[in-house]
């Protein structure tokens, strides 16, 4: 039975996000988005994702506890675990908290947290690769968002730091045919210059991202091959239309200055609550169909599997299990 003197805290730190944003960028093509809502939406679920086992592994080195991440989840199979303990795989599920009123509660009565279910999607659970000994372990991240263009100026004018992409469609995130796109063309019709970034890949599939300066009305050509267009980042909020010629296409894509979303998540607070074998979660969840309202959400957007959070393992319990696997590796992998 978990407590709340169990619940592990972790101060957030501002790297946190911008190691979420690197991967949220180079996983773009391959991203399934189970929940719904925004691009933009997902991505800052991925970075919040990201943060948090950035967080866990900085803990884990903090306590000298050994971990691998070799088999971590590579950008074509988002659904795979994240660190490995003493030969389990362990598979860490967090949920962004964004509201003030709840992160205050969260802050000064951790009791709520346990209150809460711990959500594996079932679809996912039924169809991962983790064997019935590998662990889930369940983390909340207490984080504003500036998702609304009121948001995102009062940021701006109050100095904070933002992310701007906007994501590409199919056609140019993942195109059925794997062919150079030409040289691309981009053009502002802002009186000012731009900084942008074009990310994509390249002929092998690798990320390929390109930096330039956009000058005021001006047609700029780059001669890189990308083979996909996935987003592009630009440094300032634009006030005026930014055009994409692709000559594979054809046509001028045009990004208008509304179509821009900020990615960037205003970490608080990490609380790595607890953890369950696969095995046992599976005998003991019960689901909870899409639609209902839970701790972490107003409304689920996909059938769950849960077990109540205060239902798990101390973490603590489980790292003093992970040094007798490492001192004995033959006992650690059965």
């Amino acid at each position: 039975m978990l407590t709340s003197t169990d619940l592990i805290h972790i101060p957030y730190t501002r790297d946190l996000t911008e190691g979420g944003i690197a991967y949220a960028l180079r996983s773009l093509p391959y991203t399934y988005n189970r929940m719904g809502g925004s691009p933009y939406d997902r991505l800052r679920r991925i970075v919040a994702g990201v943060a948090v086992e950035l967080a866990f592994r900085r803990y884990l080195s903090g306590q000298n506890i050994s971990f691998d991440v070799q088999g971590a989840t590579p950008f074509t199979d988002p659904d795979r675990y994240d660190v490995s303990l003493g030969g389990h795989r362990c598979d860490i599920k967090s949920y962004l908290i964004t509201y003030r009123d709840q992160i205050s509660e969260m802050r000064h009565n951790p009791n709520v947290m346990l209150k809460a279910p711990a959500l594996v999607p079932s679809d996912q659970h039924s169809g991962e690769s983790l064997n019935s000994h590998d662990i889930y372990l369940f983390a909340f991240l207490a984080g504003l968002i500036a998702a609304s263009q009121a948001d995102l100026k009062a940021v701006i004018k109050n100095d904070q730091p933002f992310y701007l992409i906007h994501t590409m469609p199919d056609a140019w995130r993942q195109p059925q045919t794997w062919n150079p796109l030409g040289a691309l063309a981009l053009k502002s019709e802002s009186d000012a210059a731009q900084v942008i970034e074009i990310n994509g890949q390249d002929k092998a599939r690798e990320f390929l991202t390109r930096r330039l300066e956009l000058p005021a009305r001006t047609r700029v050509v780059i001669q890189d091959e990308f083979h996909s267009v996935s987003s592009i980042h630009i440094q300032n909020m634009p006030d005026a239309r930014i055009g994409i010629n692709f000559p594979i296409h054809k046509k001028t894509y045009l990004i208008q200055p509304m179509d821009w979303g900020n990615i960037w998540v205003y970490g608080m607070d990490i609380w790595l609550a607890g953890y369950i074998e696969r095995e046992e979660f599976s005998r003991r969840a019960s689901f909870i169909q899409s639609g209902t309202r839970v701790f972490q959400y107003n409304h689920t957007k996909t059938k769950n599997l849960a077990v109540p959070i205060s239902d798990l393992r101390p973490l603590a319990a489980l790292l003093e299990r992970v040094k007798e696997w490492n001192n004995n590796p033959k006992r650690g992998s059965q």
